[in-house]
């Protein structure tokens, strides 16, 4: 099995635990606080992965060029959008169905990795891509009232811009820190991986907390009282972001993205089997669509 395919799958279960991590700590501080601490308490996380690689093993650090800089800037801002047309999202009734138009990021990142960087993917990756998305879609809205009717139904809504706005500015991102990646040109994919991650985290950690420190500053308190599993969300979010880094340093995003799809089976069996959810025959149906589309994408 190929080294980008073991990555993300870890990166995706990863990301997942994060998830999880980060539901809990919306108990006790705001959404801007609880997005803050994936980046703010990932920075020292991504310290000690470059300083392992470099002072540890002893790989060089590259040197970053403006191609570095400006792809690193656009990713970060663009996940940043993303996550807020997220949240912004979430105050609207059908956000279920936003949530399953955000999921066309696989889909647009071929698209931005073909514009950006001439990345192709093959006609069975493009097929892989929809089948994912279909079982993705199934998930999304399995829980909301009125279900696929929804989906059909809000082509043209507010959510469906916001949610397609959130995939788009995500996929961008997805592109972007590939393309930061491999403008280092070397020593190796990890180190490359290393430092883009901490350029990004440290960027995006500083516009947080400015943001925080004018418009939520009581978040800031809230979020020193929840240090310990903040710290835990830190260094399960950089160590995802890390593998997710790896990964598209080796492969295209729109692929990456595409196999981590995976995360939505993790995340249906966290909420089974740690919150009690209920189970419903579309979320079965949705499951066995992604299991089939990356069945396909292994195999093309």
């Amino acid at each position: 099995m190929e080294t980008w395919i073991l990555i993300t799958i870890a990166a995706a279960f990863l990301q997942n635990i994060r998830s999880v991590l980060q539901k809990h700590l919306k108990g006790v501080m705001g959404t801007t606080g609880a997005t803050f601490v994936r980046f703010g308490f990932g920075v020292p996380f991504a310290l000690v992965f470059v300083g392992l690689l470099a002072f540890g093993i002893g790989y060089p650090l590259p040197l970053p060029n403006s191609a570095f800089i400006g792809w690193v800037a656009l990713a970060a801002l663009s996940q940043i959008t993303a996550q807020a047309f997220l949240i912004q999202m979430f105050s609207h009734r059908n956000f279920t169905v936003g949530t399953a138009y955000s999921r066309t990021e696989p889909a647009q990142a071929a698209l931005f990795g073909l514009i950006f960087l001439g990345d192709r993917v093959s006609a069975g990756t493009l097929v892989a891509i929809a089948i994912s998305l279909v079982g993705v879609v199934m998930i999304s809205v399995a829980r909301s009232a009125s279900g696929a009717a929804a989906l059909l139904g809000s082509v043209f809504s507010r959510t469906a811009a916001l949610g397609l706005a959130s995939g788009t500015f995500f996929g961008i991102a997805a592109v972007g820190y590939r393309a930061a990646s491999l403008s280092l040109a070397g020593p190796n994919f990890m180190m490359q991986a290393a430092v883009t991650l901490l350029a990004a985290i440290l960027l995006q950690t500083v516009i947080m907390l400015i943001w925080m420190w004018f418009r939520a500053p009581g978040e800031l308190g809230r979020i020193r009282a929840a240090w310990k599993i903040s710290a835990m969300v830190g260094l399960v979010g950089a160590t995802a972001s890390f593998g997710w880094f790896m990964a598209m340093t080796l492969q295209t995003a729109a692929v990456v993205k595409a196999l981590a799809q995976v995360e939505m089976i993790f995340t249906y069996a966290s909420s089974v089997l740690i919150f009690r959810e209920h189970v419903n025959k579309l979320e079965i149906f949705g499951c066995i669509f992604i299991v089939a589309g990356i069945v396909v994408l292994l195999l093309v």
